[in-house]
């Protein structure tokens, strides 16, 4: 497969490393590294970072997902928020649902389908990433939890000067997605991220001192500000105001869930994913699919055709059953049964096609990957969803409050149907390789619909064919969109295999469109691998975004 030269180099550390999108942020975690800290320690210190240097991809109201390796074995943690206890079906279509083509929500179907609106209060979910941060510290942490907090703090009173990527995804945020939104529950929102009308530009210093008040209140309080305390009681006064459905005891009653990560085999890896309520297991899926095709025999074009048939596969069922296991289990291990595997496989033909769900039992986020001396690994996602979220701002609090209720169905019978107190269909997904029962390292590849795509193809690109972590990102990717539609990156048609392969998929019925370059539809990665041999590890970042590995 072509490969494109972004001119980045894979990072070798001795001791520890960490990657993500924003280097700010990259340089928070290393610092707690340095300071003696775990790997969990700096994930945390990455992530509060990450709310304040990257605010349109995630920030405090957003919800995280992370995995953890404590040295000896993976751990999950769901630290996604629910609905608010007055969120039903039919105050939602009395609010005004909005209507869409199902197949713009990664589905198979043509048919319009209502669904929550994106924007405002009605889609906001209770937060979880603050509690996120202080139950992984409470099962991991070393250092105190203040601690962490110091760099995003300094970030966030003192200002920084704002990176290009995320200058860009502002910009955009504030022309086309905030500019048509009126209301009292958006006026703050233009305070704190829009001041003069306008996003920050490229190097220029950006500050956010309520922010910065939030982040002190969650440390000193190990979070129960947020839930029970001062912060909490803005949110609900505010939501009361201004027509919002989150309550006082919504937020109070929060609380994430440890659970065991779930996976599949592929070609004498095992690769990890968070179970539903998240969308890892369409990337499951999709390899249980491909661990049965000759892909080292095939060419260019049978390859892509495969990996795009078997992720279609893969989403059609995640989208049918990933609902809150708290409401209704999908059928895990139905799904990744390796019968089902051969008969949803054998779907697949040499033409493009739009698949439905099998019947299993008839047989705008960041991420970021952390690794100590000790050989704790971590892999955490944390998110507002499409872009600033709801574009919600409690006055004096300084942050975003995210729209993942959008996540949600409105037609009855649907697993994910909306709900009150019920956790929706999430799109981020960290992800964690082993081998032999020992850890490789953490991924992921943040970016909507694109995660478990992602996920499928830099698992490819290092299994099959033995890449680095940095080579494995920089390599064009594909993205399944709706229909028949397949977006590729430019840099996968630069050289004749490339244009060979792509006009093959385009015979075979797939709709392939070349992305422009600069296209940020294609997800941003990270990943750091263990060197079992030499000790240590080796880290890459994503060559599309602003973001680099770091390691000591």
């Amino acid at each position: 497969m072509p490969l494109s030269h972004h001119g980045r180099r894979p990072v070798y550390a001795p001791r520890g490393a960490v990657a993500t999108s924003q280097p700010l942020a990259a340089a928070a975690g290393l610092a707690v590294l340095r300071r003696g800290g775990n790997a969990v320690d700096a994930a945390i210190a990455t992530a509060v970072a990450l709310t304040v240097v990257q605010p349109g991809a995630n920030d405090i109201g957003g919800d995280l997902f992370a995995l953890v390796w404590d040295g000896r074995e993976l751990h999950g943690l769901n630290a996604s928020g629910r609905s608010p206890a007055a969120f039903t079906p039919e105050l939602i279509r009395e609010r005004g649902a909005g209507t869409v083509a199902s197949g713009a929500l990664g589905g198979a179907q043509a048919q319009a389908t209502e669904v929550v609106p994106e924007r405002g209060w009605l889609p906001v979910t209770v937060p979880g990433a603050p509690a996120g941060w202080r139950d992984l510290h409470e099962r991991f942490g070393a250092l105190p939890f203040t601690d962490l907090f110091t760099d995003a703090v300094a970030y966030a009173e003192q200002g920084y000067p704002v990176s290009p990527t995320v200058a860009a995804g502002w910009d955009r945020a504030v022309r086309l997605l905030h500019a048509g939104l009126s209301g009292p529950e958006f006026d703050e929102w233009s305070r704190v991220f829009a001041p003069g009308g306008r996003a920050p530009r490229v190097g220029e210093r950006w500050r956010n001192p309520d922010a910065a008040r939030t982040l002190r209140l969650i440390a000193d309080s190990r979070a129960e500000a947020f839930y029970r305390g001062e912060i909490a009681a803005a949110i609900a006064d505010f939501a009361a105001e201004t027509g919002g459905l989150v309550t006082a005891e919504d937020l109070a009653n929060h609380a994430s869930t440890w659970l065991e990560p779930i996976g599949c085999g592929y070609r004498g890896y095992d690769v990890w994913e968070i179970p539903p309520n998240g969308q890892g297991i369409a990337a499951l899926l999709a390899l249980n699919v491909l661990e049965g095709c000759d892909l080292a025999a095939a060419s260019l074009e049978e390859r892509l055709h495969w990996q795009i048939e078997a992720m279609k596969l893969g989403f059609a069922d995640a989208h049918a059953f990933v609902a809150d296991p708290d409401f209704v289990a999908a059928p895990v291990s139905a799904l990744l049964d390796e019968g089902y595997s051969a008969r949803r496989r054998a779907l697949i033909s040499d033409r493009a096609s739009l698949p439905g769900p099998g019947d299993p039992l008839r047989g705008g986020t960041v991420y970021l990957c952390t690794a100590d001396a000790d050989g704790m690994m971590v892999s955490l996602i944390q998110s507002n969803y499409m872009g600033f979220g709801s574009h919600v701002v409690v006055p004096g609090t300084g942050f975003n409050l995210q729209n993942r209720g959008a996540g949600f169905v409105l037609w009855d019978g649907h697993p994910n149907v909306a709900a009150p107190g019920k956790r929706p269909f999430h799109t981020i997904i960290p992800g964690f390789l082993t081998r032999g029962g020992e850890a490789v390292g953490p991924f992921g590849v943040m970016g909507g619909h694109m995660q478990p795509q992602g996920h499928v193809q830099l698992v490819l690109s290092t299994v099959d064919d033995g890449l680095d972590p940095q080579a494995a990102l920089d390599r064009p990717r594909w993205y399944w969109h709706t229909g028949a539609e397949v977006r590729v990156e430019p840099g996968l048609v630069a050289d004749d295999e490339g244009l060979a392969a792509v006009e093959g998929l385009r015979r075979r019925g797939h709709e392939v469109t070349v992305s422009d370059p600069g296209d940020l539809g294609f997800g941003f990665g990270q990943a750091i691998w263990r060197l079992p041999e030499a000790g240590g590890y080796v880290a890459g970042s994503e060559p599309r975004a602003d973001g680099c590995a770091v390691g000591y």
